[in-house]
């Protein structure tokens, strides 16, 4: 229901808000007084509801955004600063937590919208990068300040950049660490849409419910075909291509999107699946 809301996390430390607006769930990284920053207990949290949201057929979208006028300062620089004096594996152990909440995004099958108004700096940067698509406030800037502060990059932050950039300026963004506007990554293909400042909630959210209207389970296997394609030899993802087109092909979306095209009228896609065929099927395009 809209508006009915969850906190994970304690206060002084930062929390993940949950919001349902009917089938999309928002997350809102909830640390004002730190600009948002992160901290272990919101991986944890953002982790937790990211893995519910997979596995809840209700929810068909997903739209993160920051608490206020700010996406995200990234990590909490006191926190680091104390941990350089206590065993590395410490914040390896923090650092882990993050990586597992990034590839939870990464792999929900379920659409990820980033909404980014004010700044997304450092691991607020890479949590975006991890979403599905990017909507920012033309206001908006884009930094990975890590080495800033003598620091190398995580949170996925070289595999998106290196995937999306040529490698000079991949090593530049990461190295010279200064911002970029929002025109600059959508030129590149990071953003997907620019907004009016303060709109870029609000736009997010409309895109999500859009996505949300969709073939929910087609988009999952999207993401994980377009995820393994960097990976997998030509021969080995035309087959698992093959394979996803099967499984769609006999899910009850495909079923009432051909039928809604054919009879040229809107599909009212459920998100939902059939049961599979008994035996395999050759396909047929």
């Amino acid at each position: 229901m809209s508006g009915q809301s969850t906190s994970s996390a304690p206060a002084d430390a930062g929390i993940i808000v949950e919001q349902r607006e009917g089938a999309v769930l928002r997350l809102v990284l909830s640390n004002p007084a730190a600009r948002n920053a992160l901290s272990p207990a919101m991986y944890a949290a953002g982790l937790d509801a990211i893995n519910r949201a997979s596995a809840d057929p209700a929810i068909r979208g997903i739209l993160l955004h920051g608490d206020g006028a700010m996406f995200c300062a990234g990590g909490n620089l006191n926190r680091l600063l104390g941990n350089r004096e206590r065993e590395p594996a410490v914040q390896a152990a923090s650092i882990d937590r993050m990586h597992a909440w990034v590839q939870a995004i990464r792999a929900c099958p379920k659409p990820v919208i980033a909404a980014v108004e004010g700044a997304a700096a450092g691991a607020g940067f890479s949590i975006a990068l991890a979403c599905d698509l990017i909507v920012a406030s033309h206001e908006a800037r884009f930094v990975m300040a890590y080495s800033k502060v003598g620091l190398s990059p995580d949170g996925g932050a070289t595999a998106s950049l290196a995937a999306a950039l040529p490698p000079a300026r991949a090593f530049a963004v990461l190295a010279l660490a200064e911002p970029l506007r929002a025109e600059e990554l959508q030129r590149a293909g990071l953003v997907h849409q620019i907004v009016e400042p303060g709109d870029a909630v609000a736009s997010g959210l409309a895109l999500a419910k859009k996505l949300a209207d969709g073939p929910t389970r087609v988009y999952g296997r999207i993401k994980a075909l377009l995820q393994q394609a960097r990976q997998t030899p030509f021969a080995g993802q035309l087959d698992a291509e093959r394979d996803a087109f099967l499984a769609s092909l006999f899910d009850d979306d495909a079923g009432e999107g051909i039928t809604a095209f054919l009879g040229k009228r809107k599909p009212a896609f459920s998100g939902g699946a059939s049961a599979p065929p008994d035996t395999p099927r050759e396909p047929h395009q």
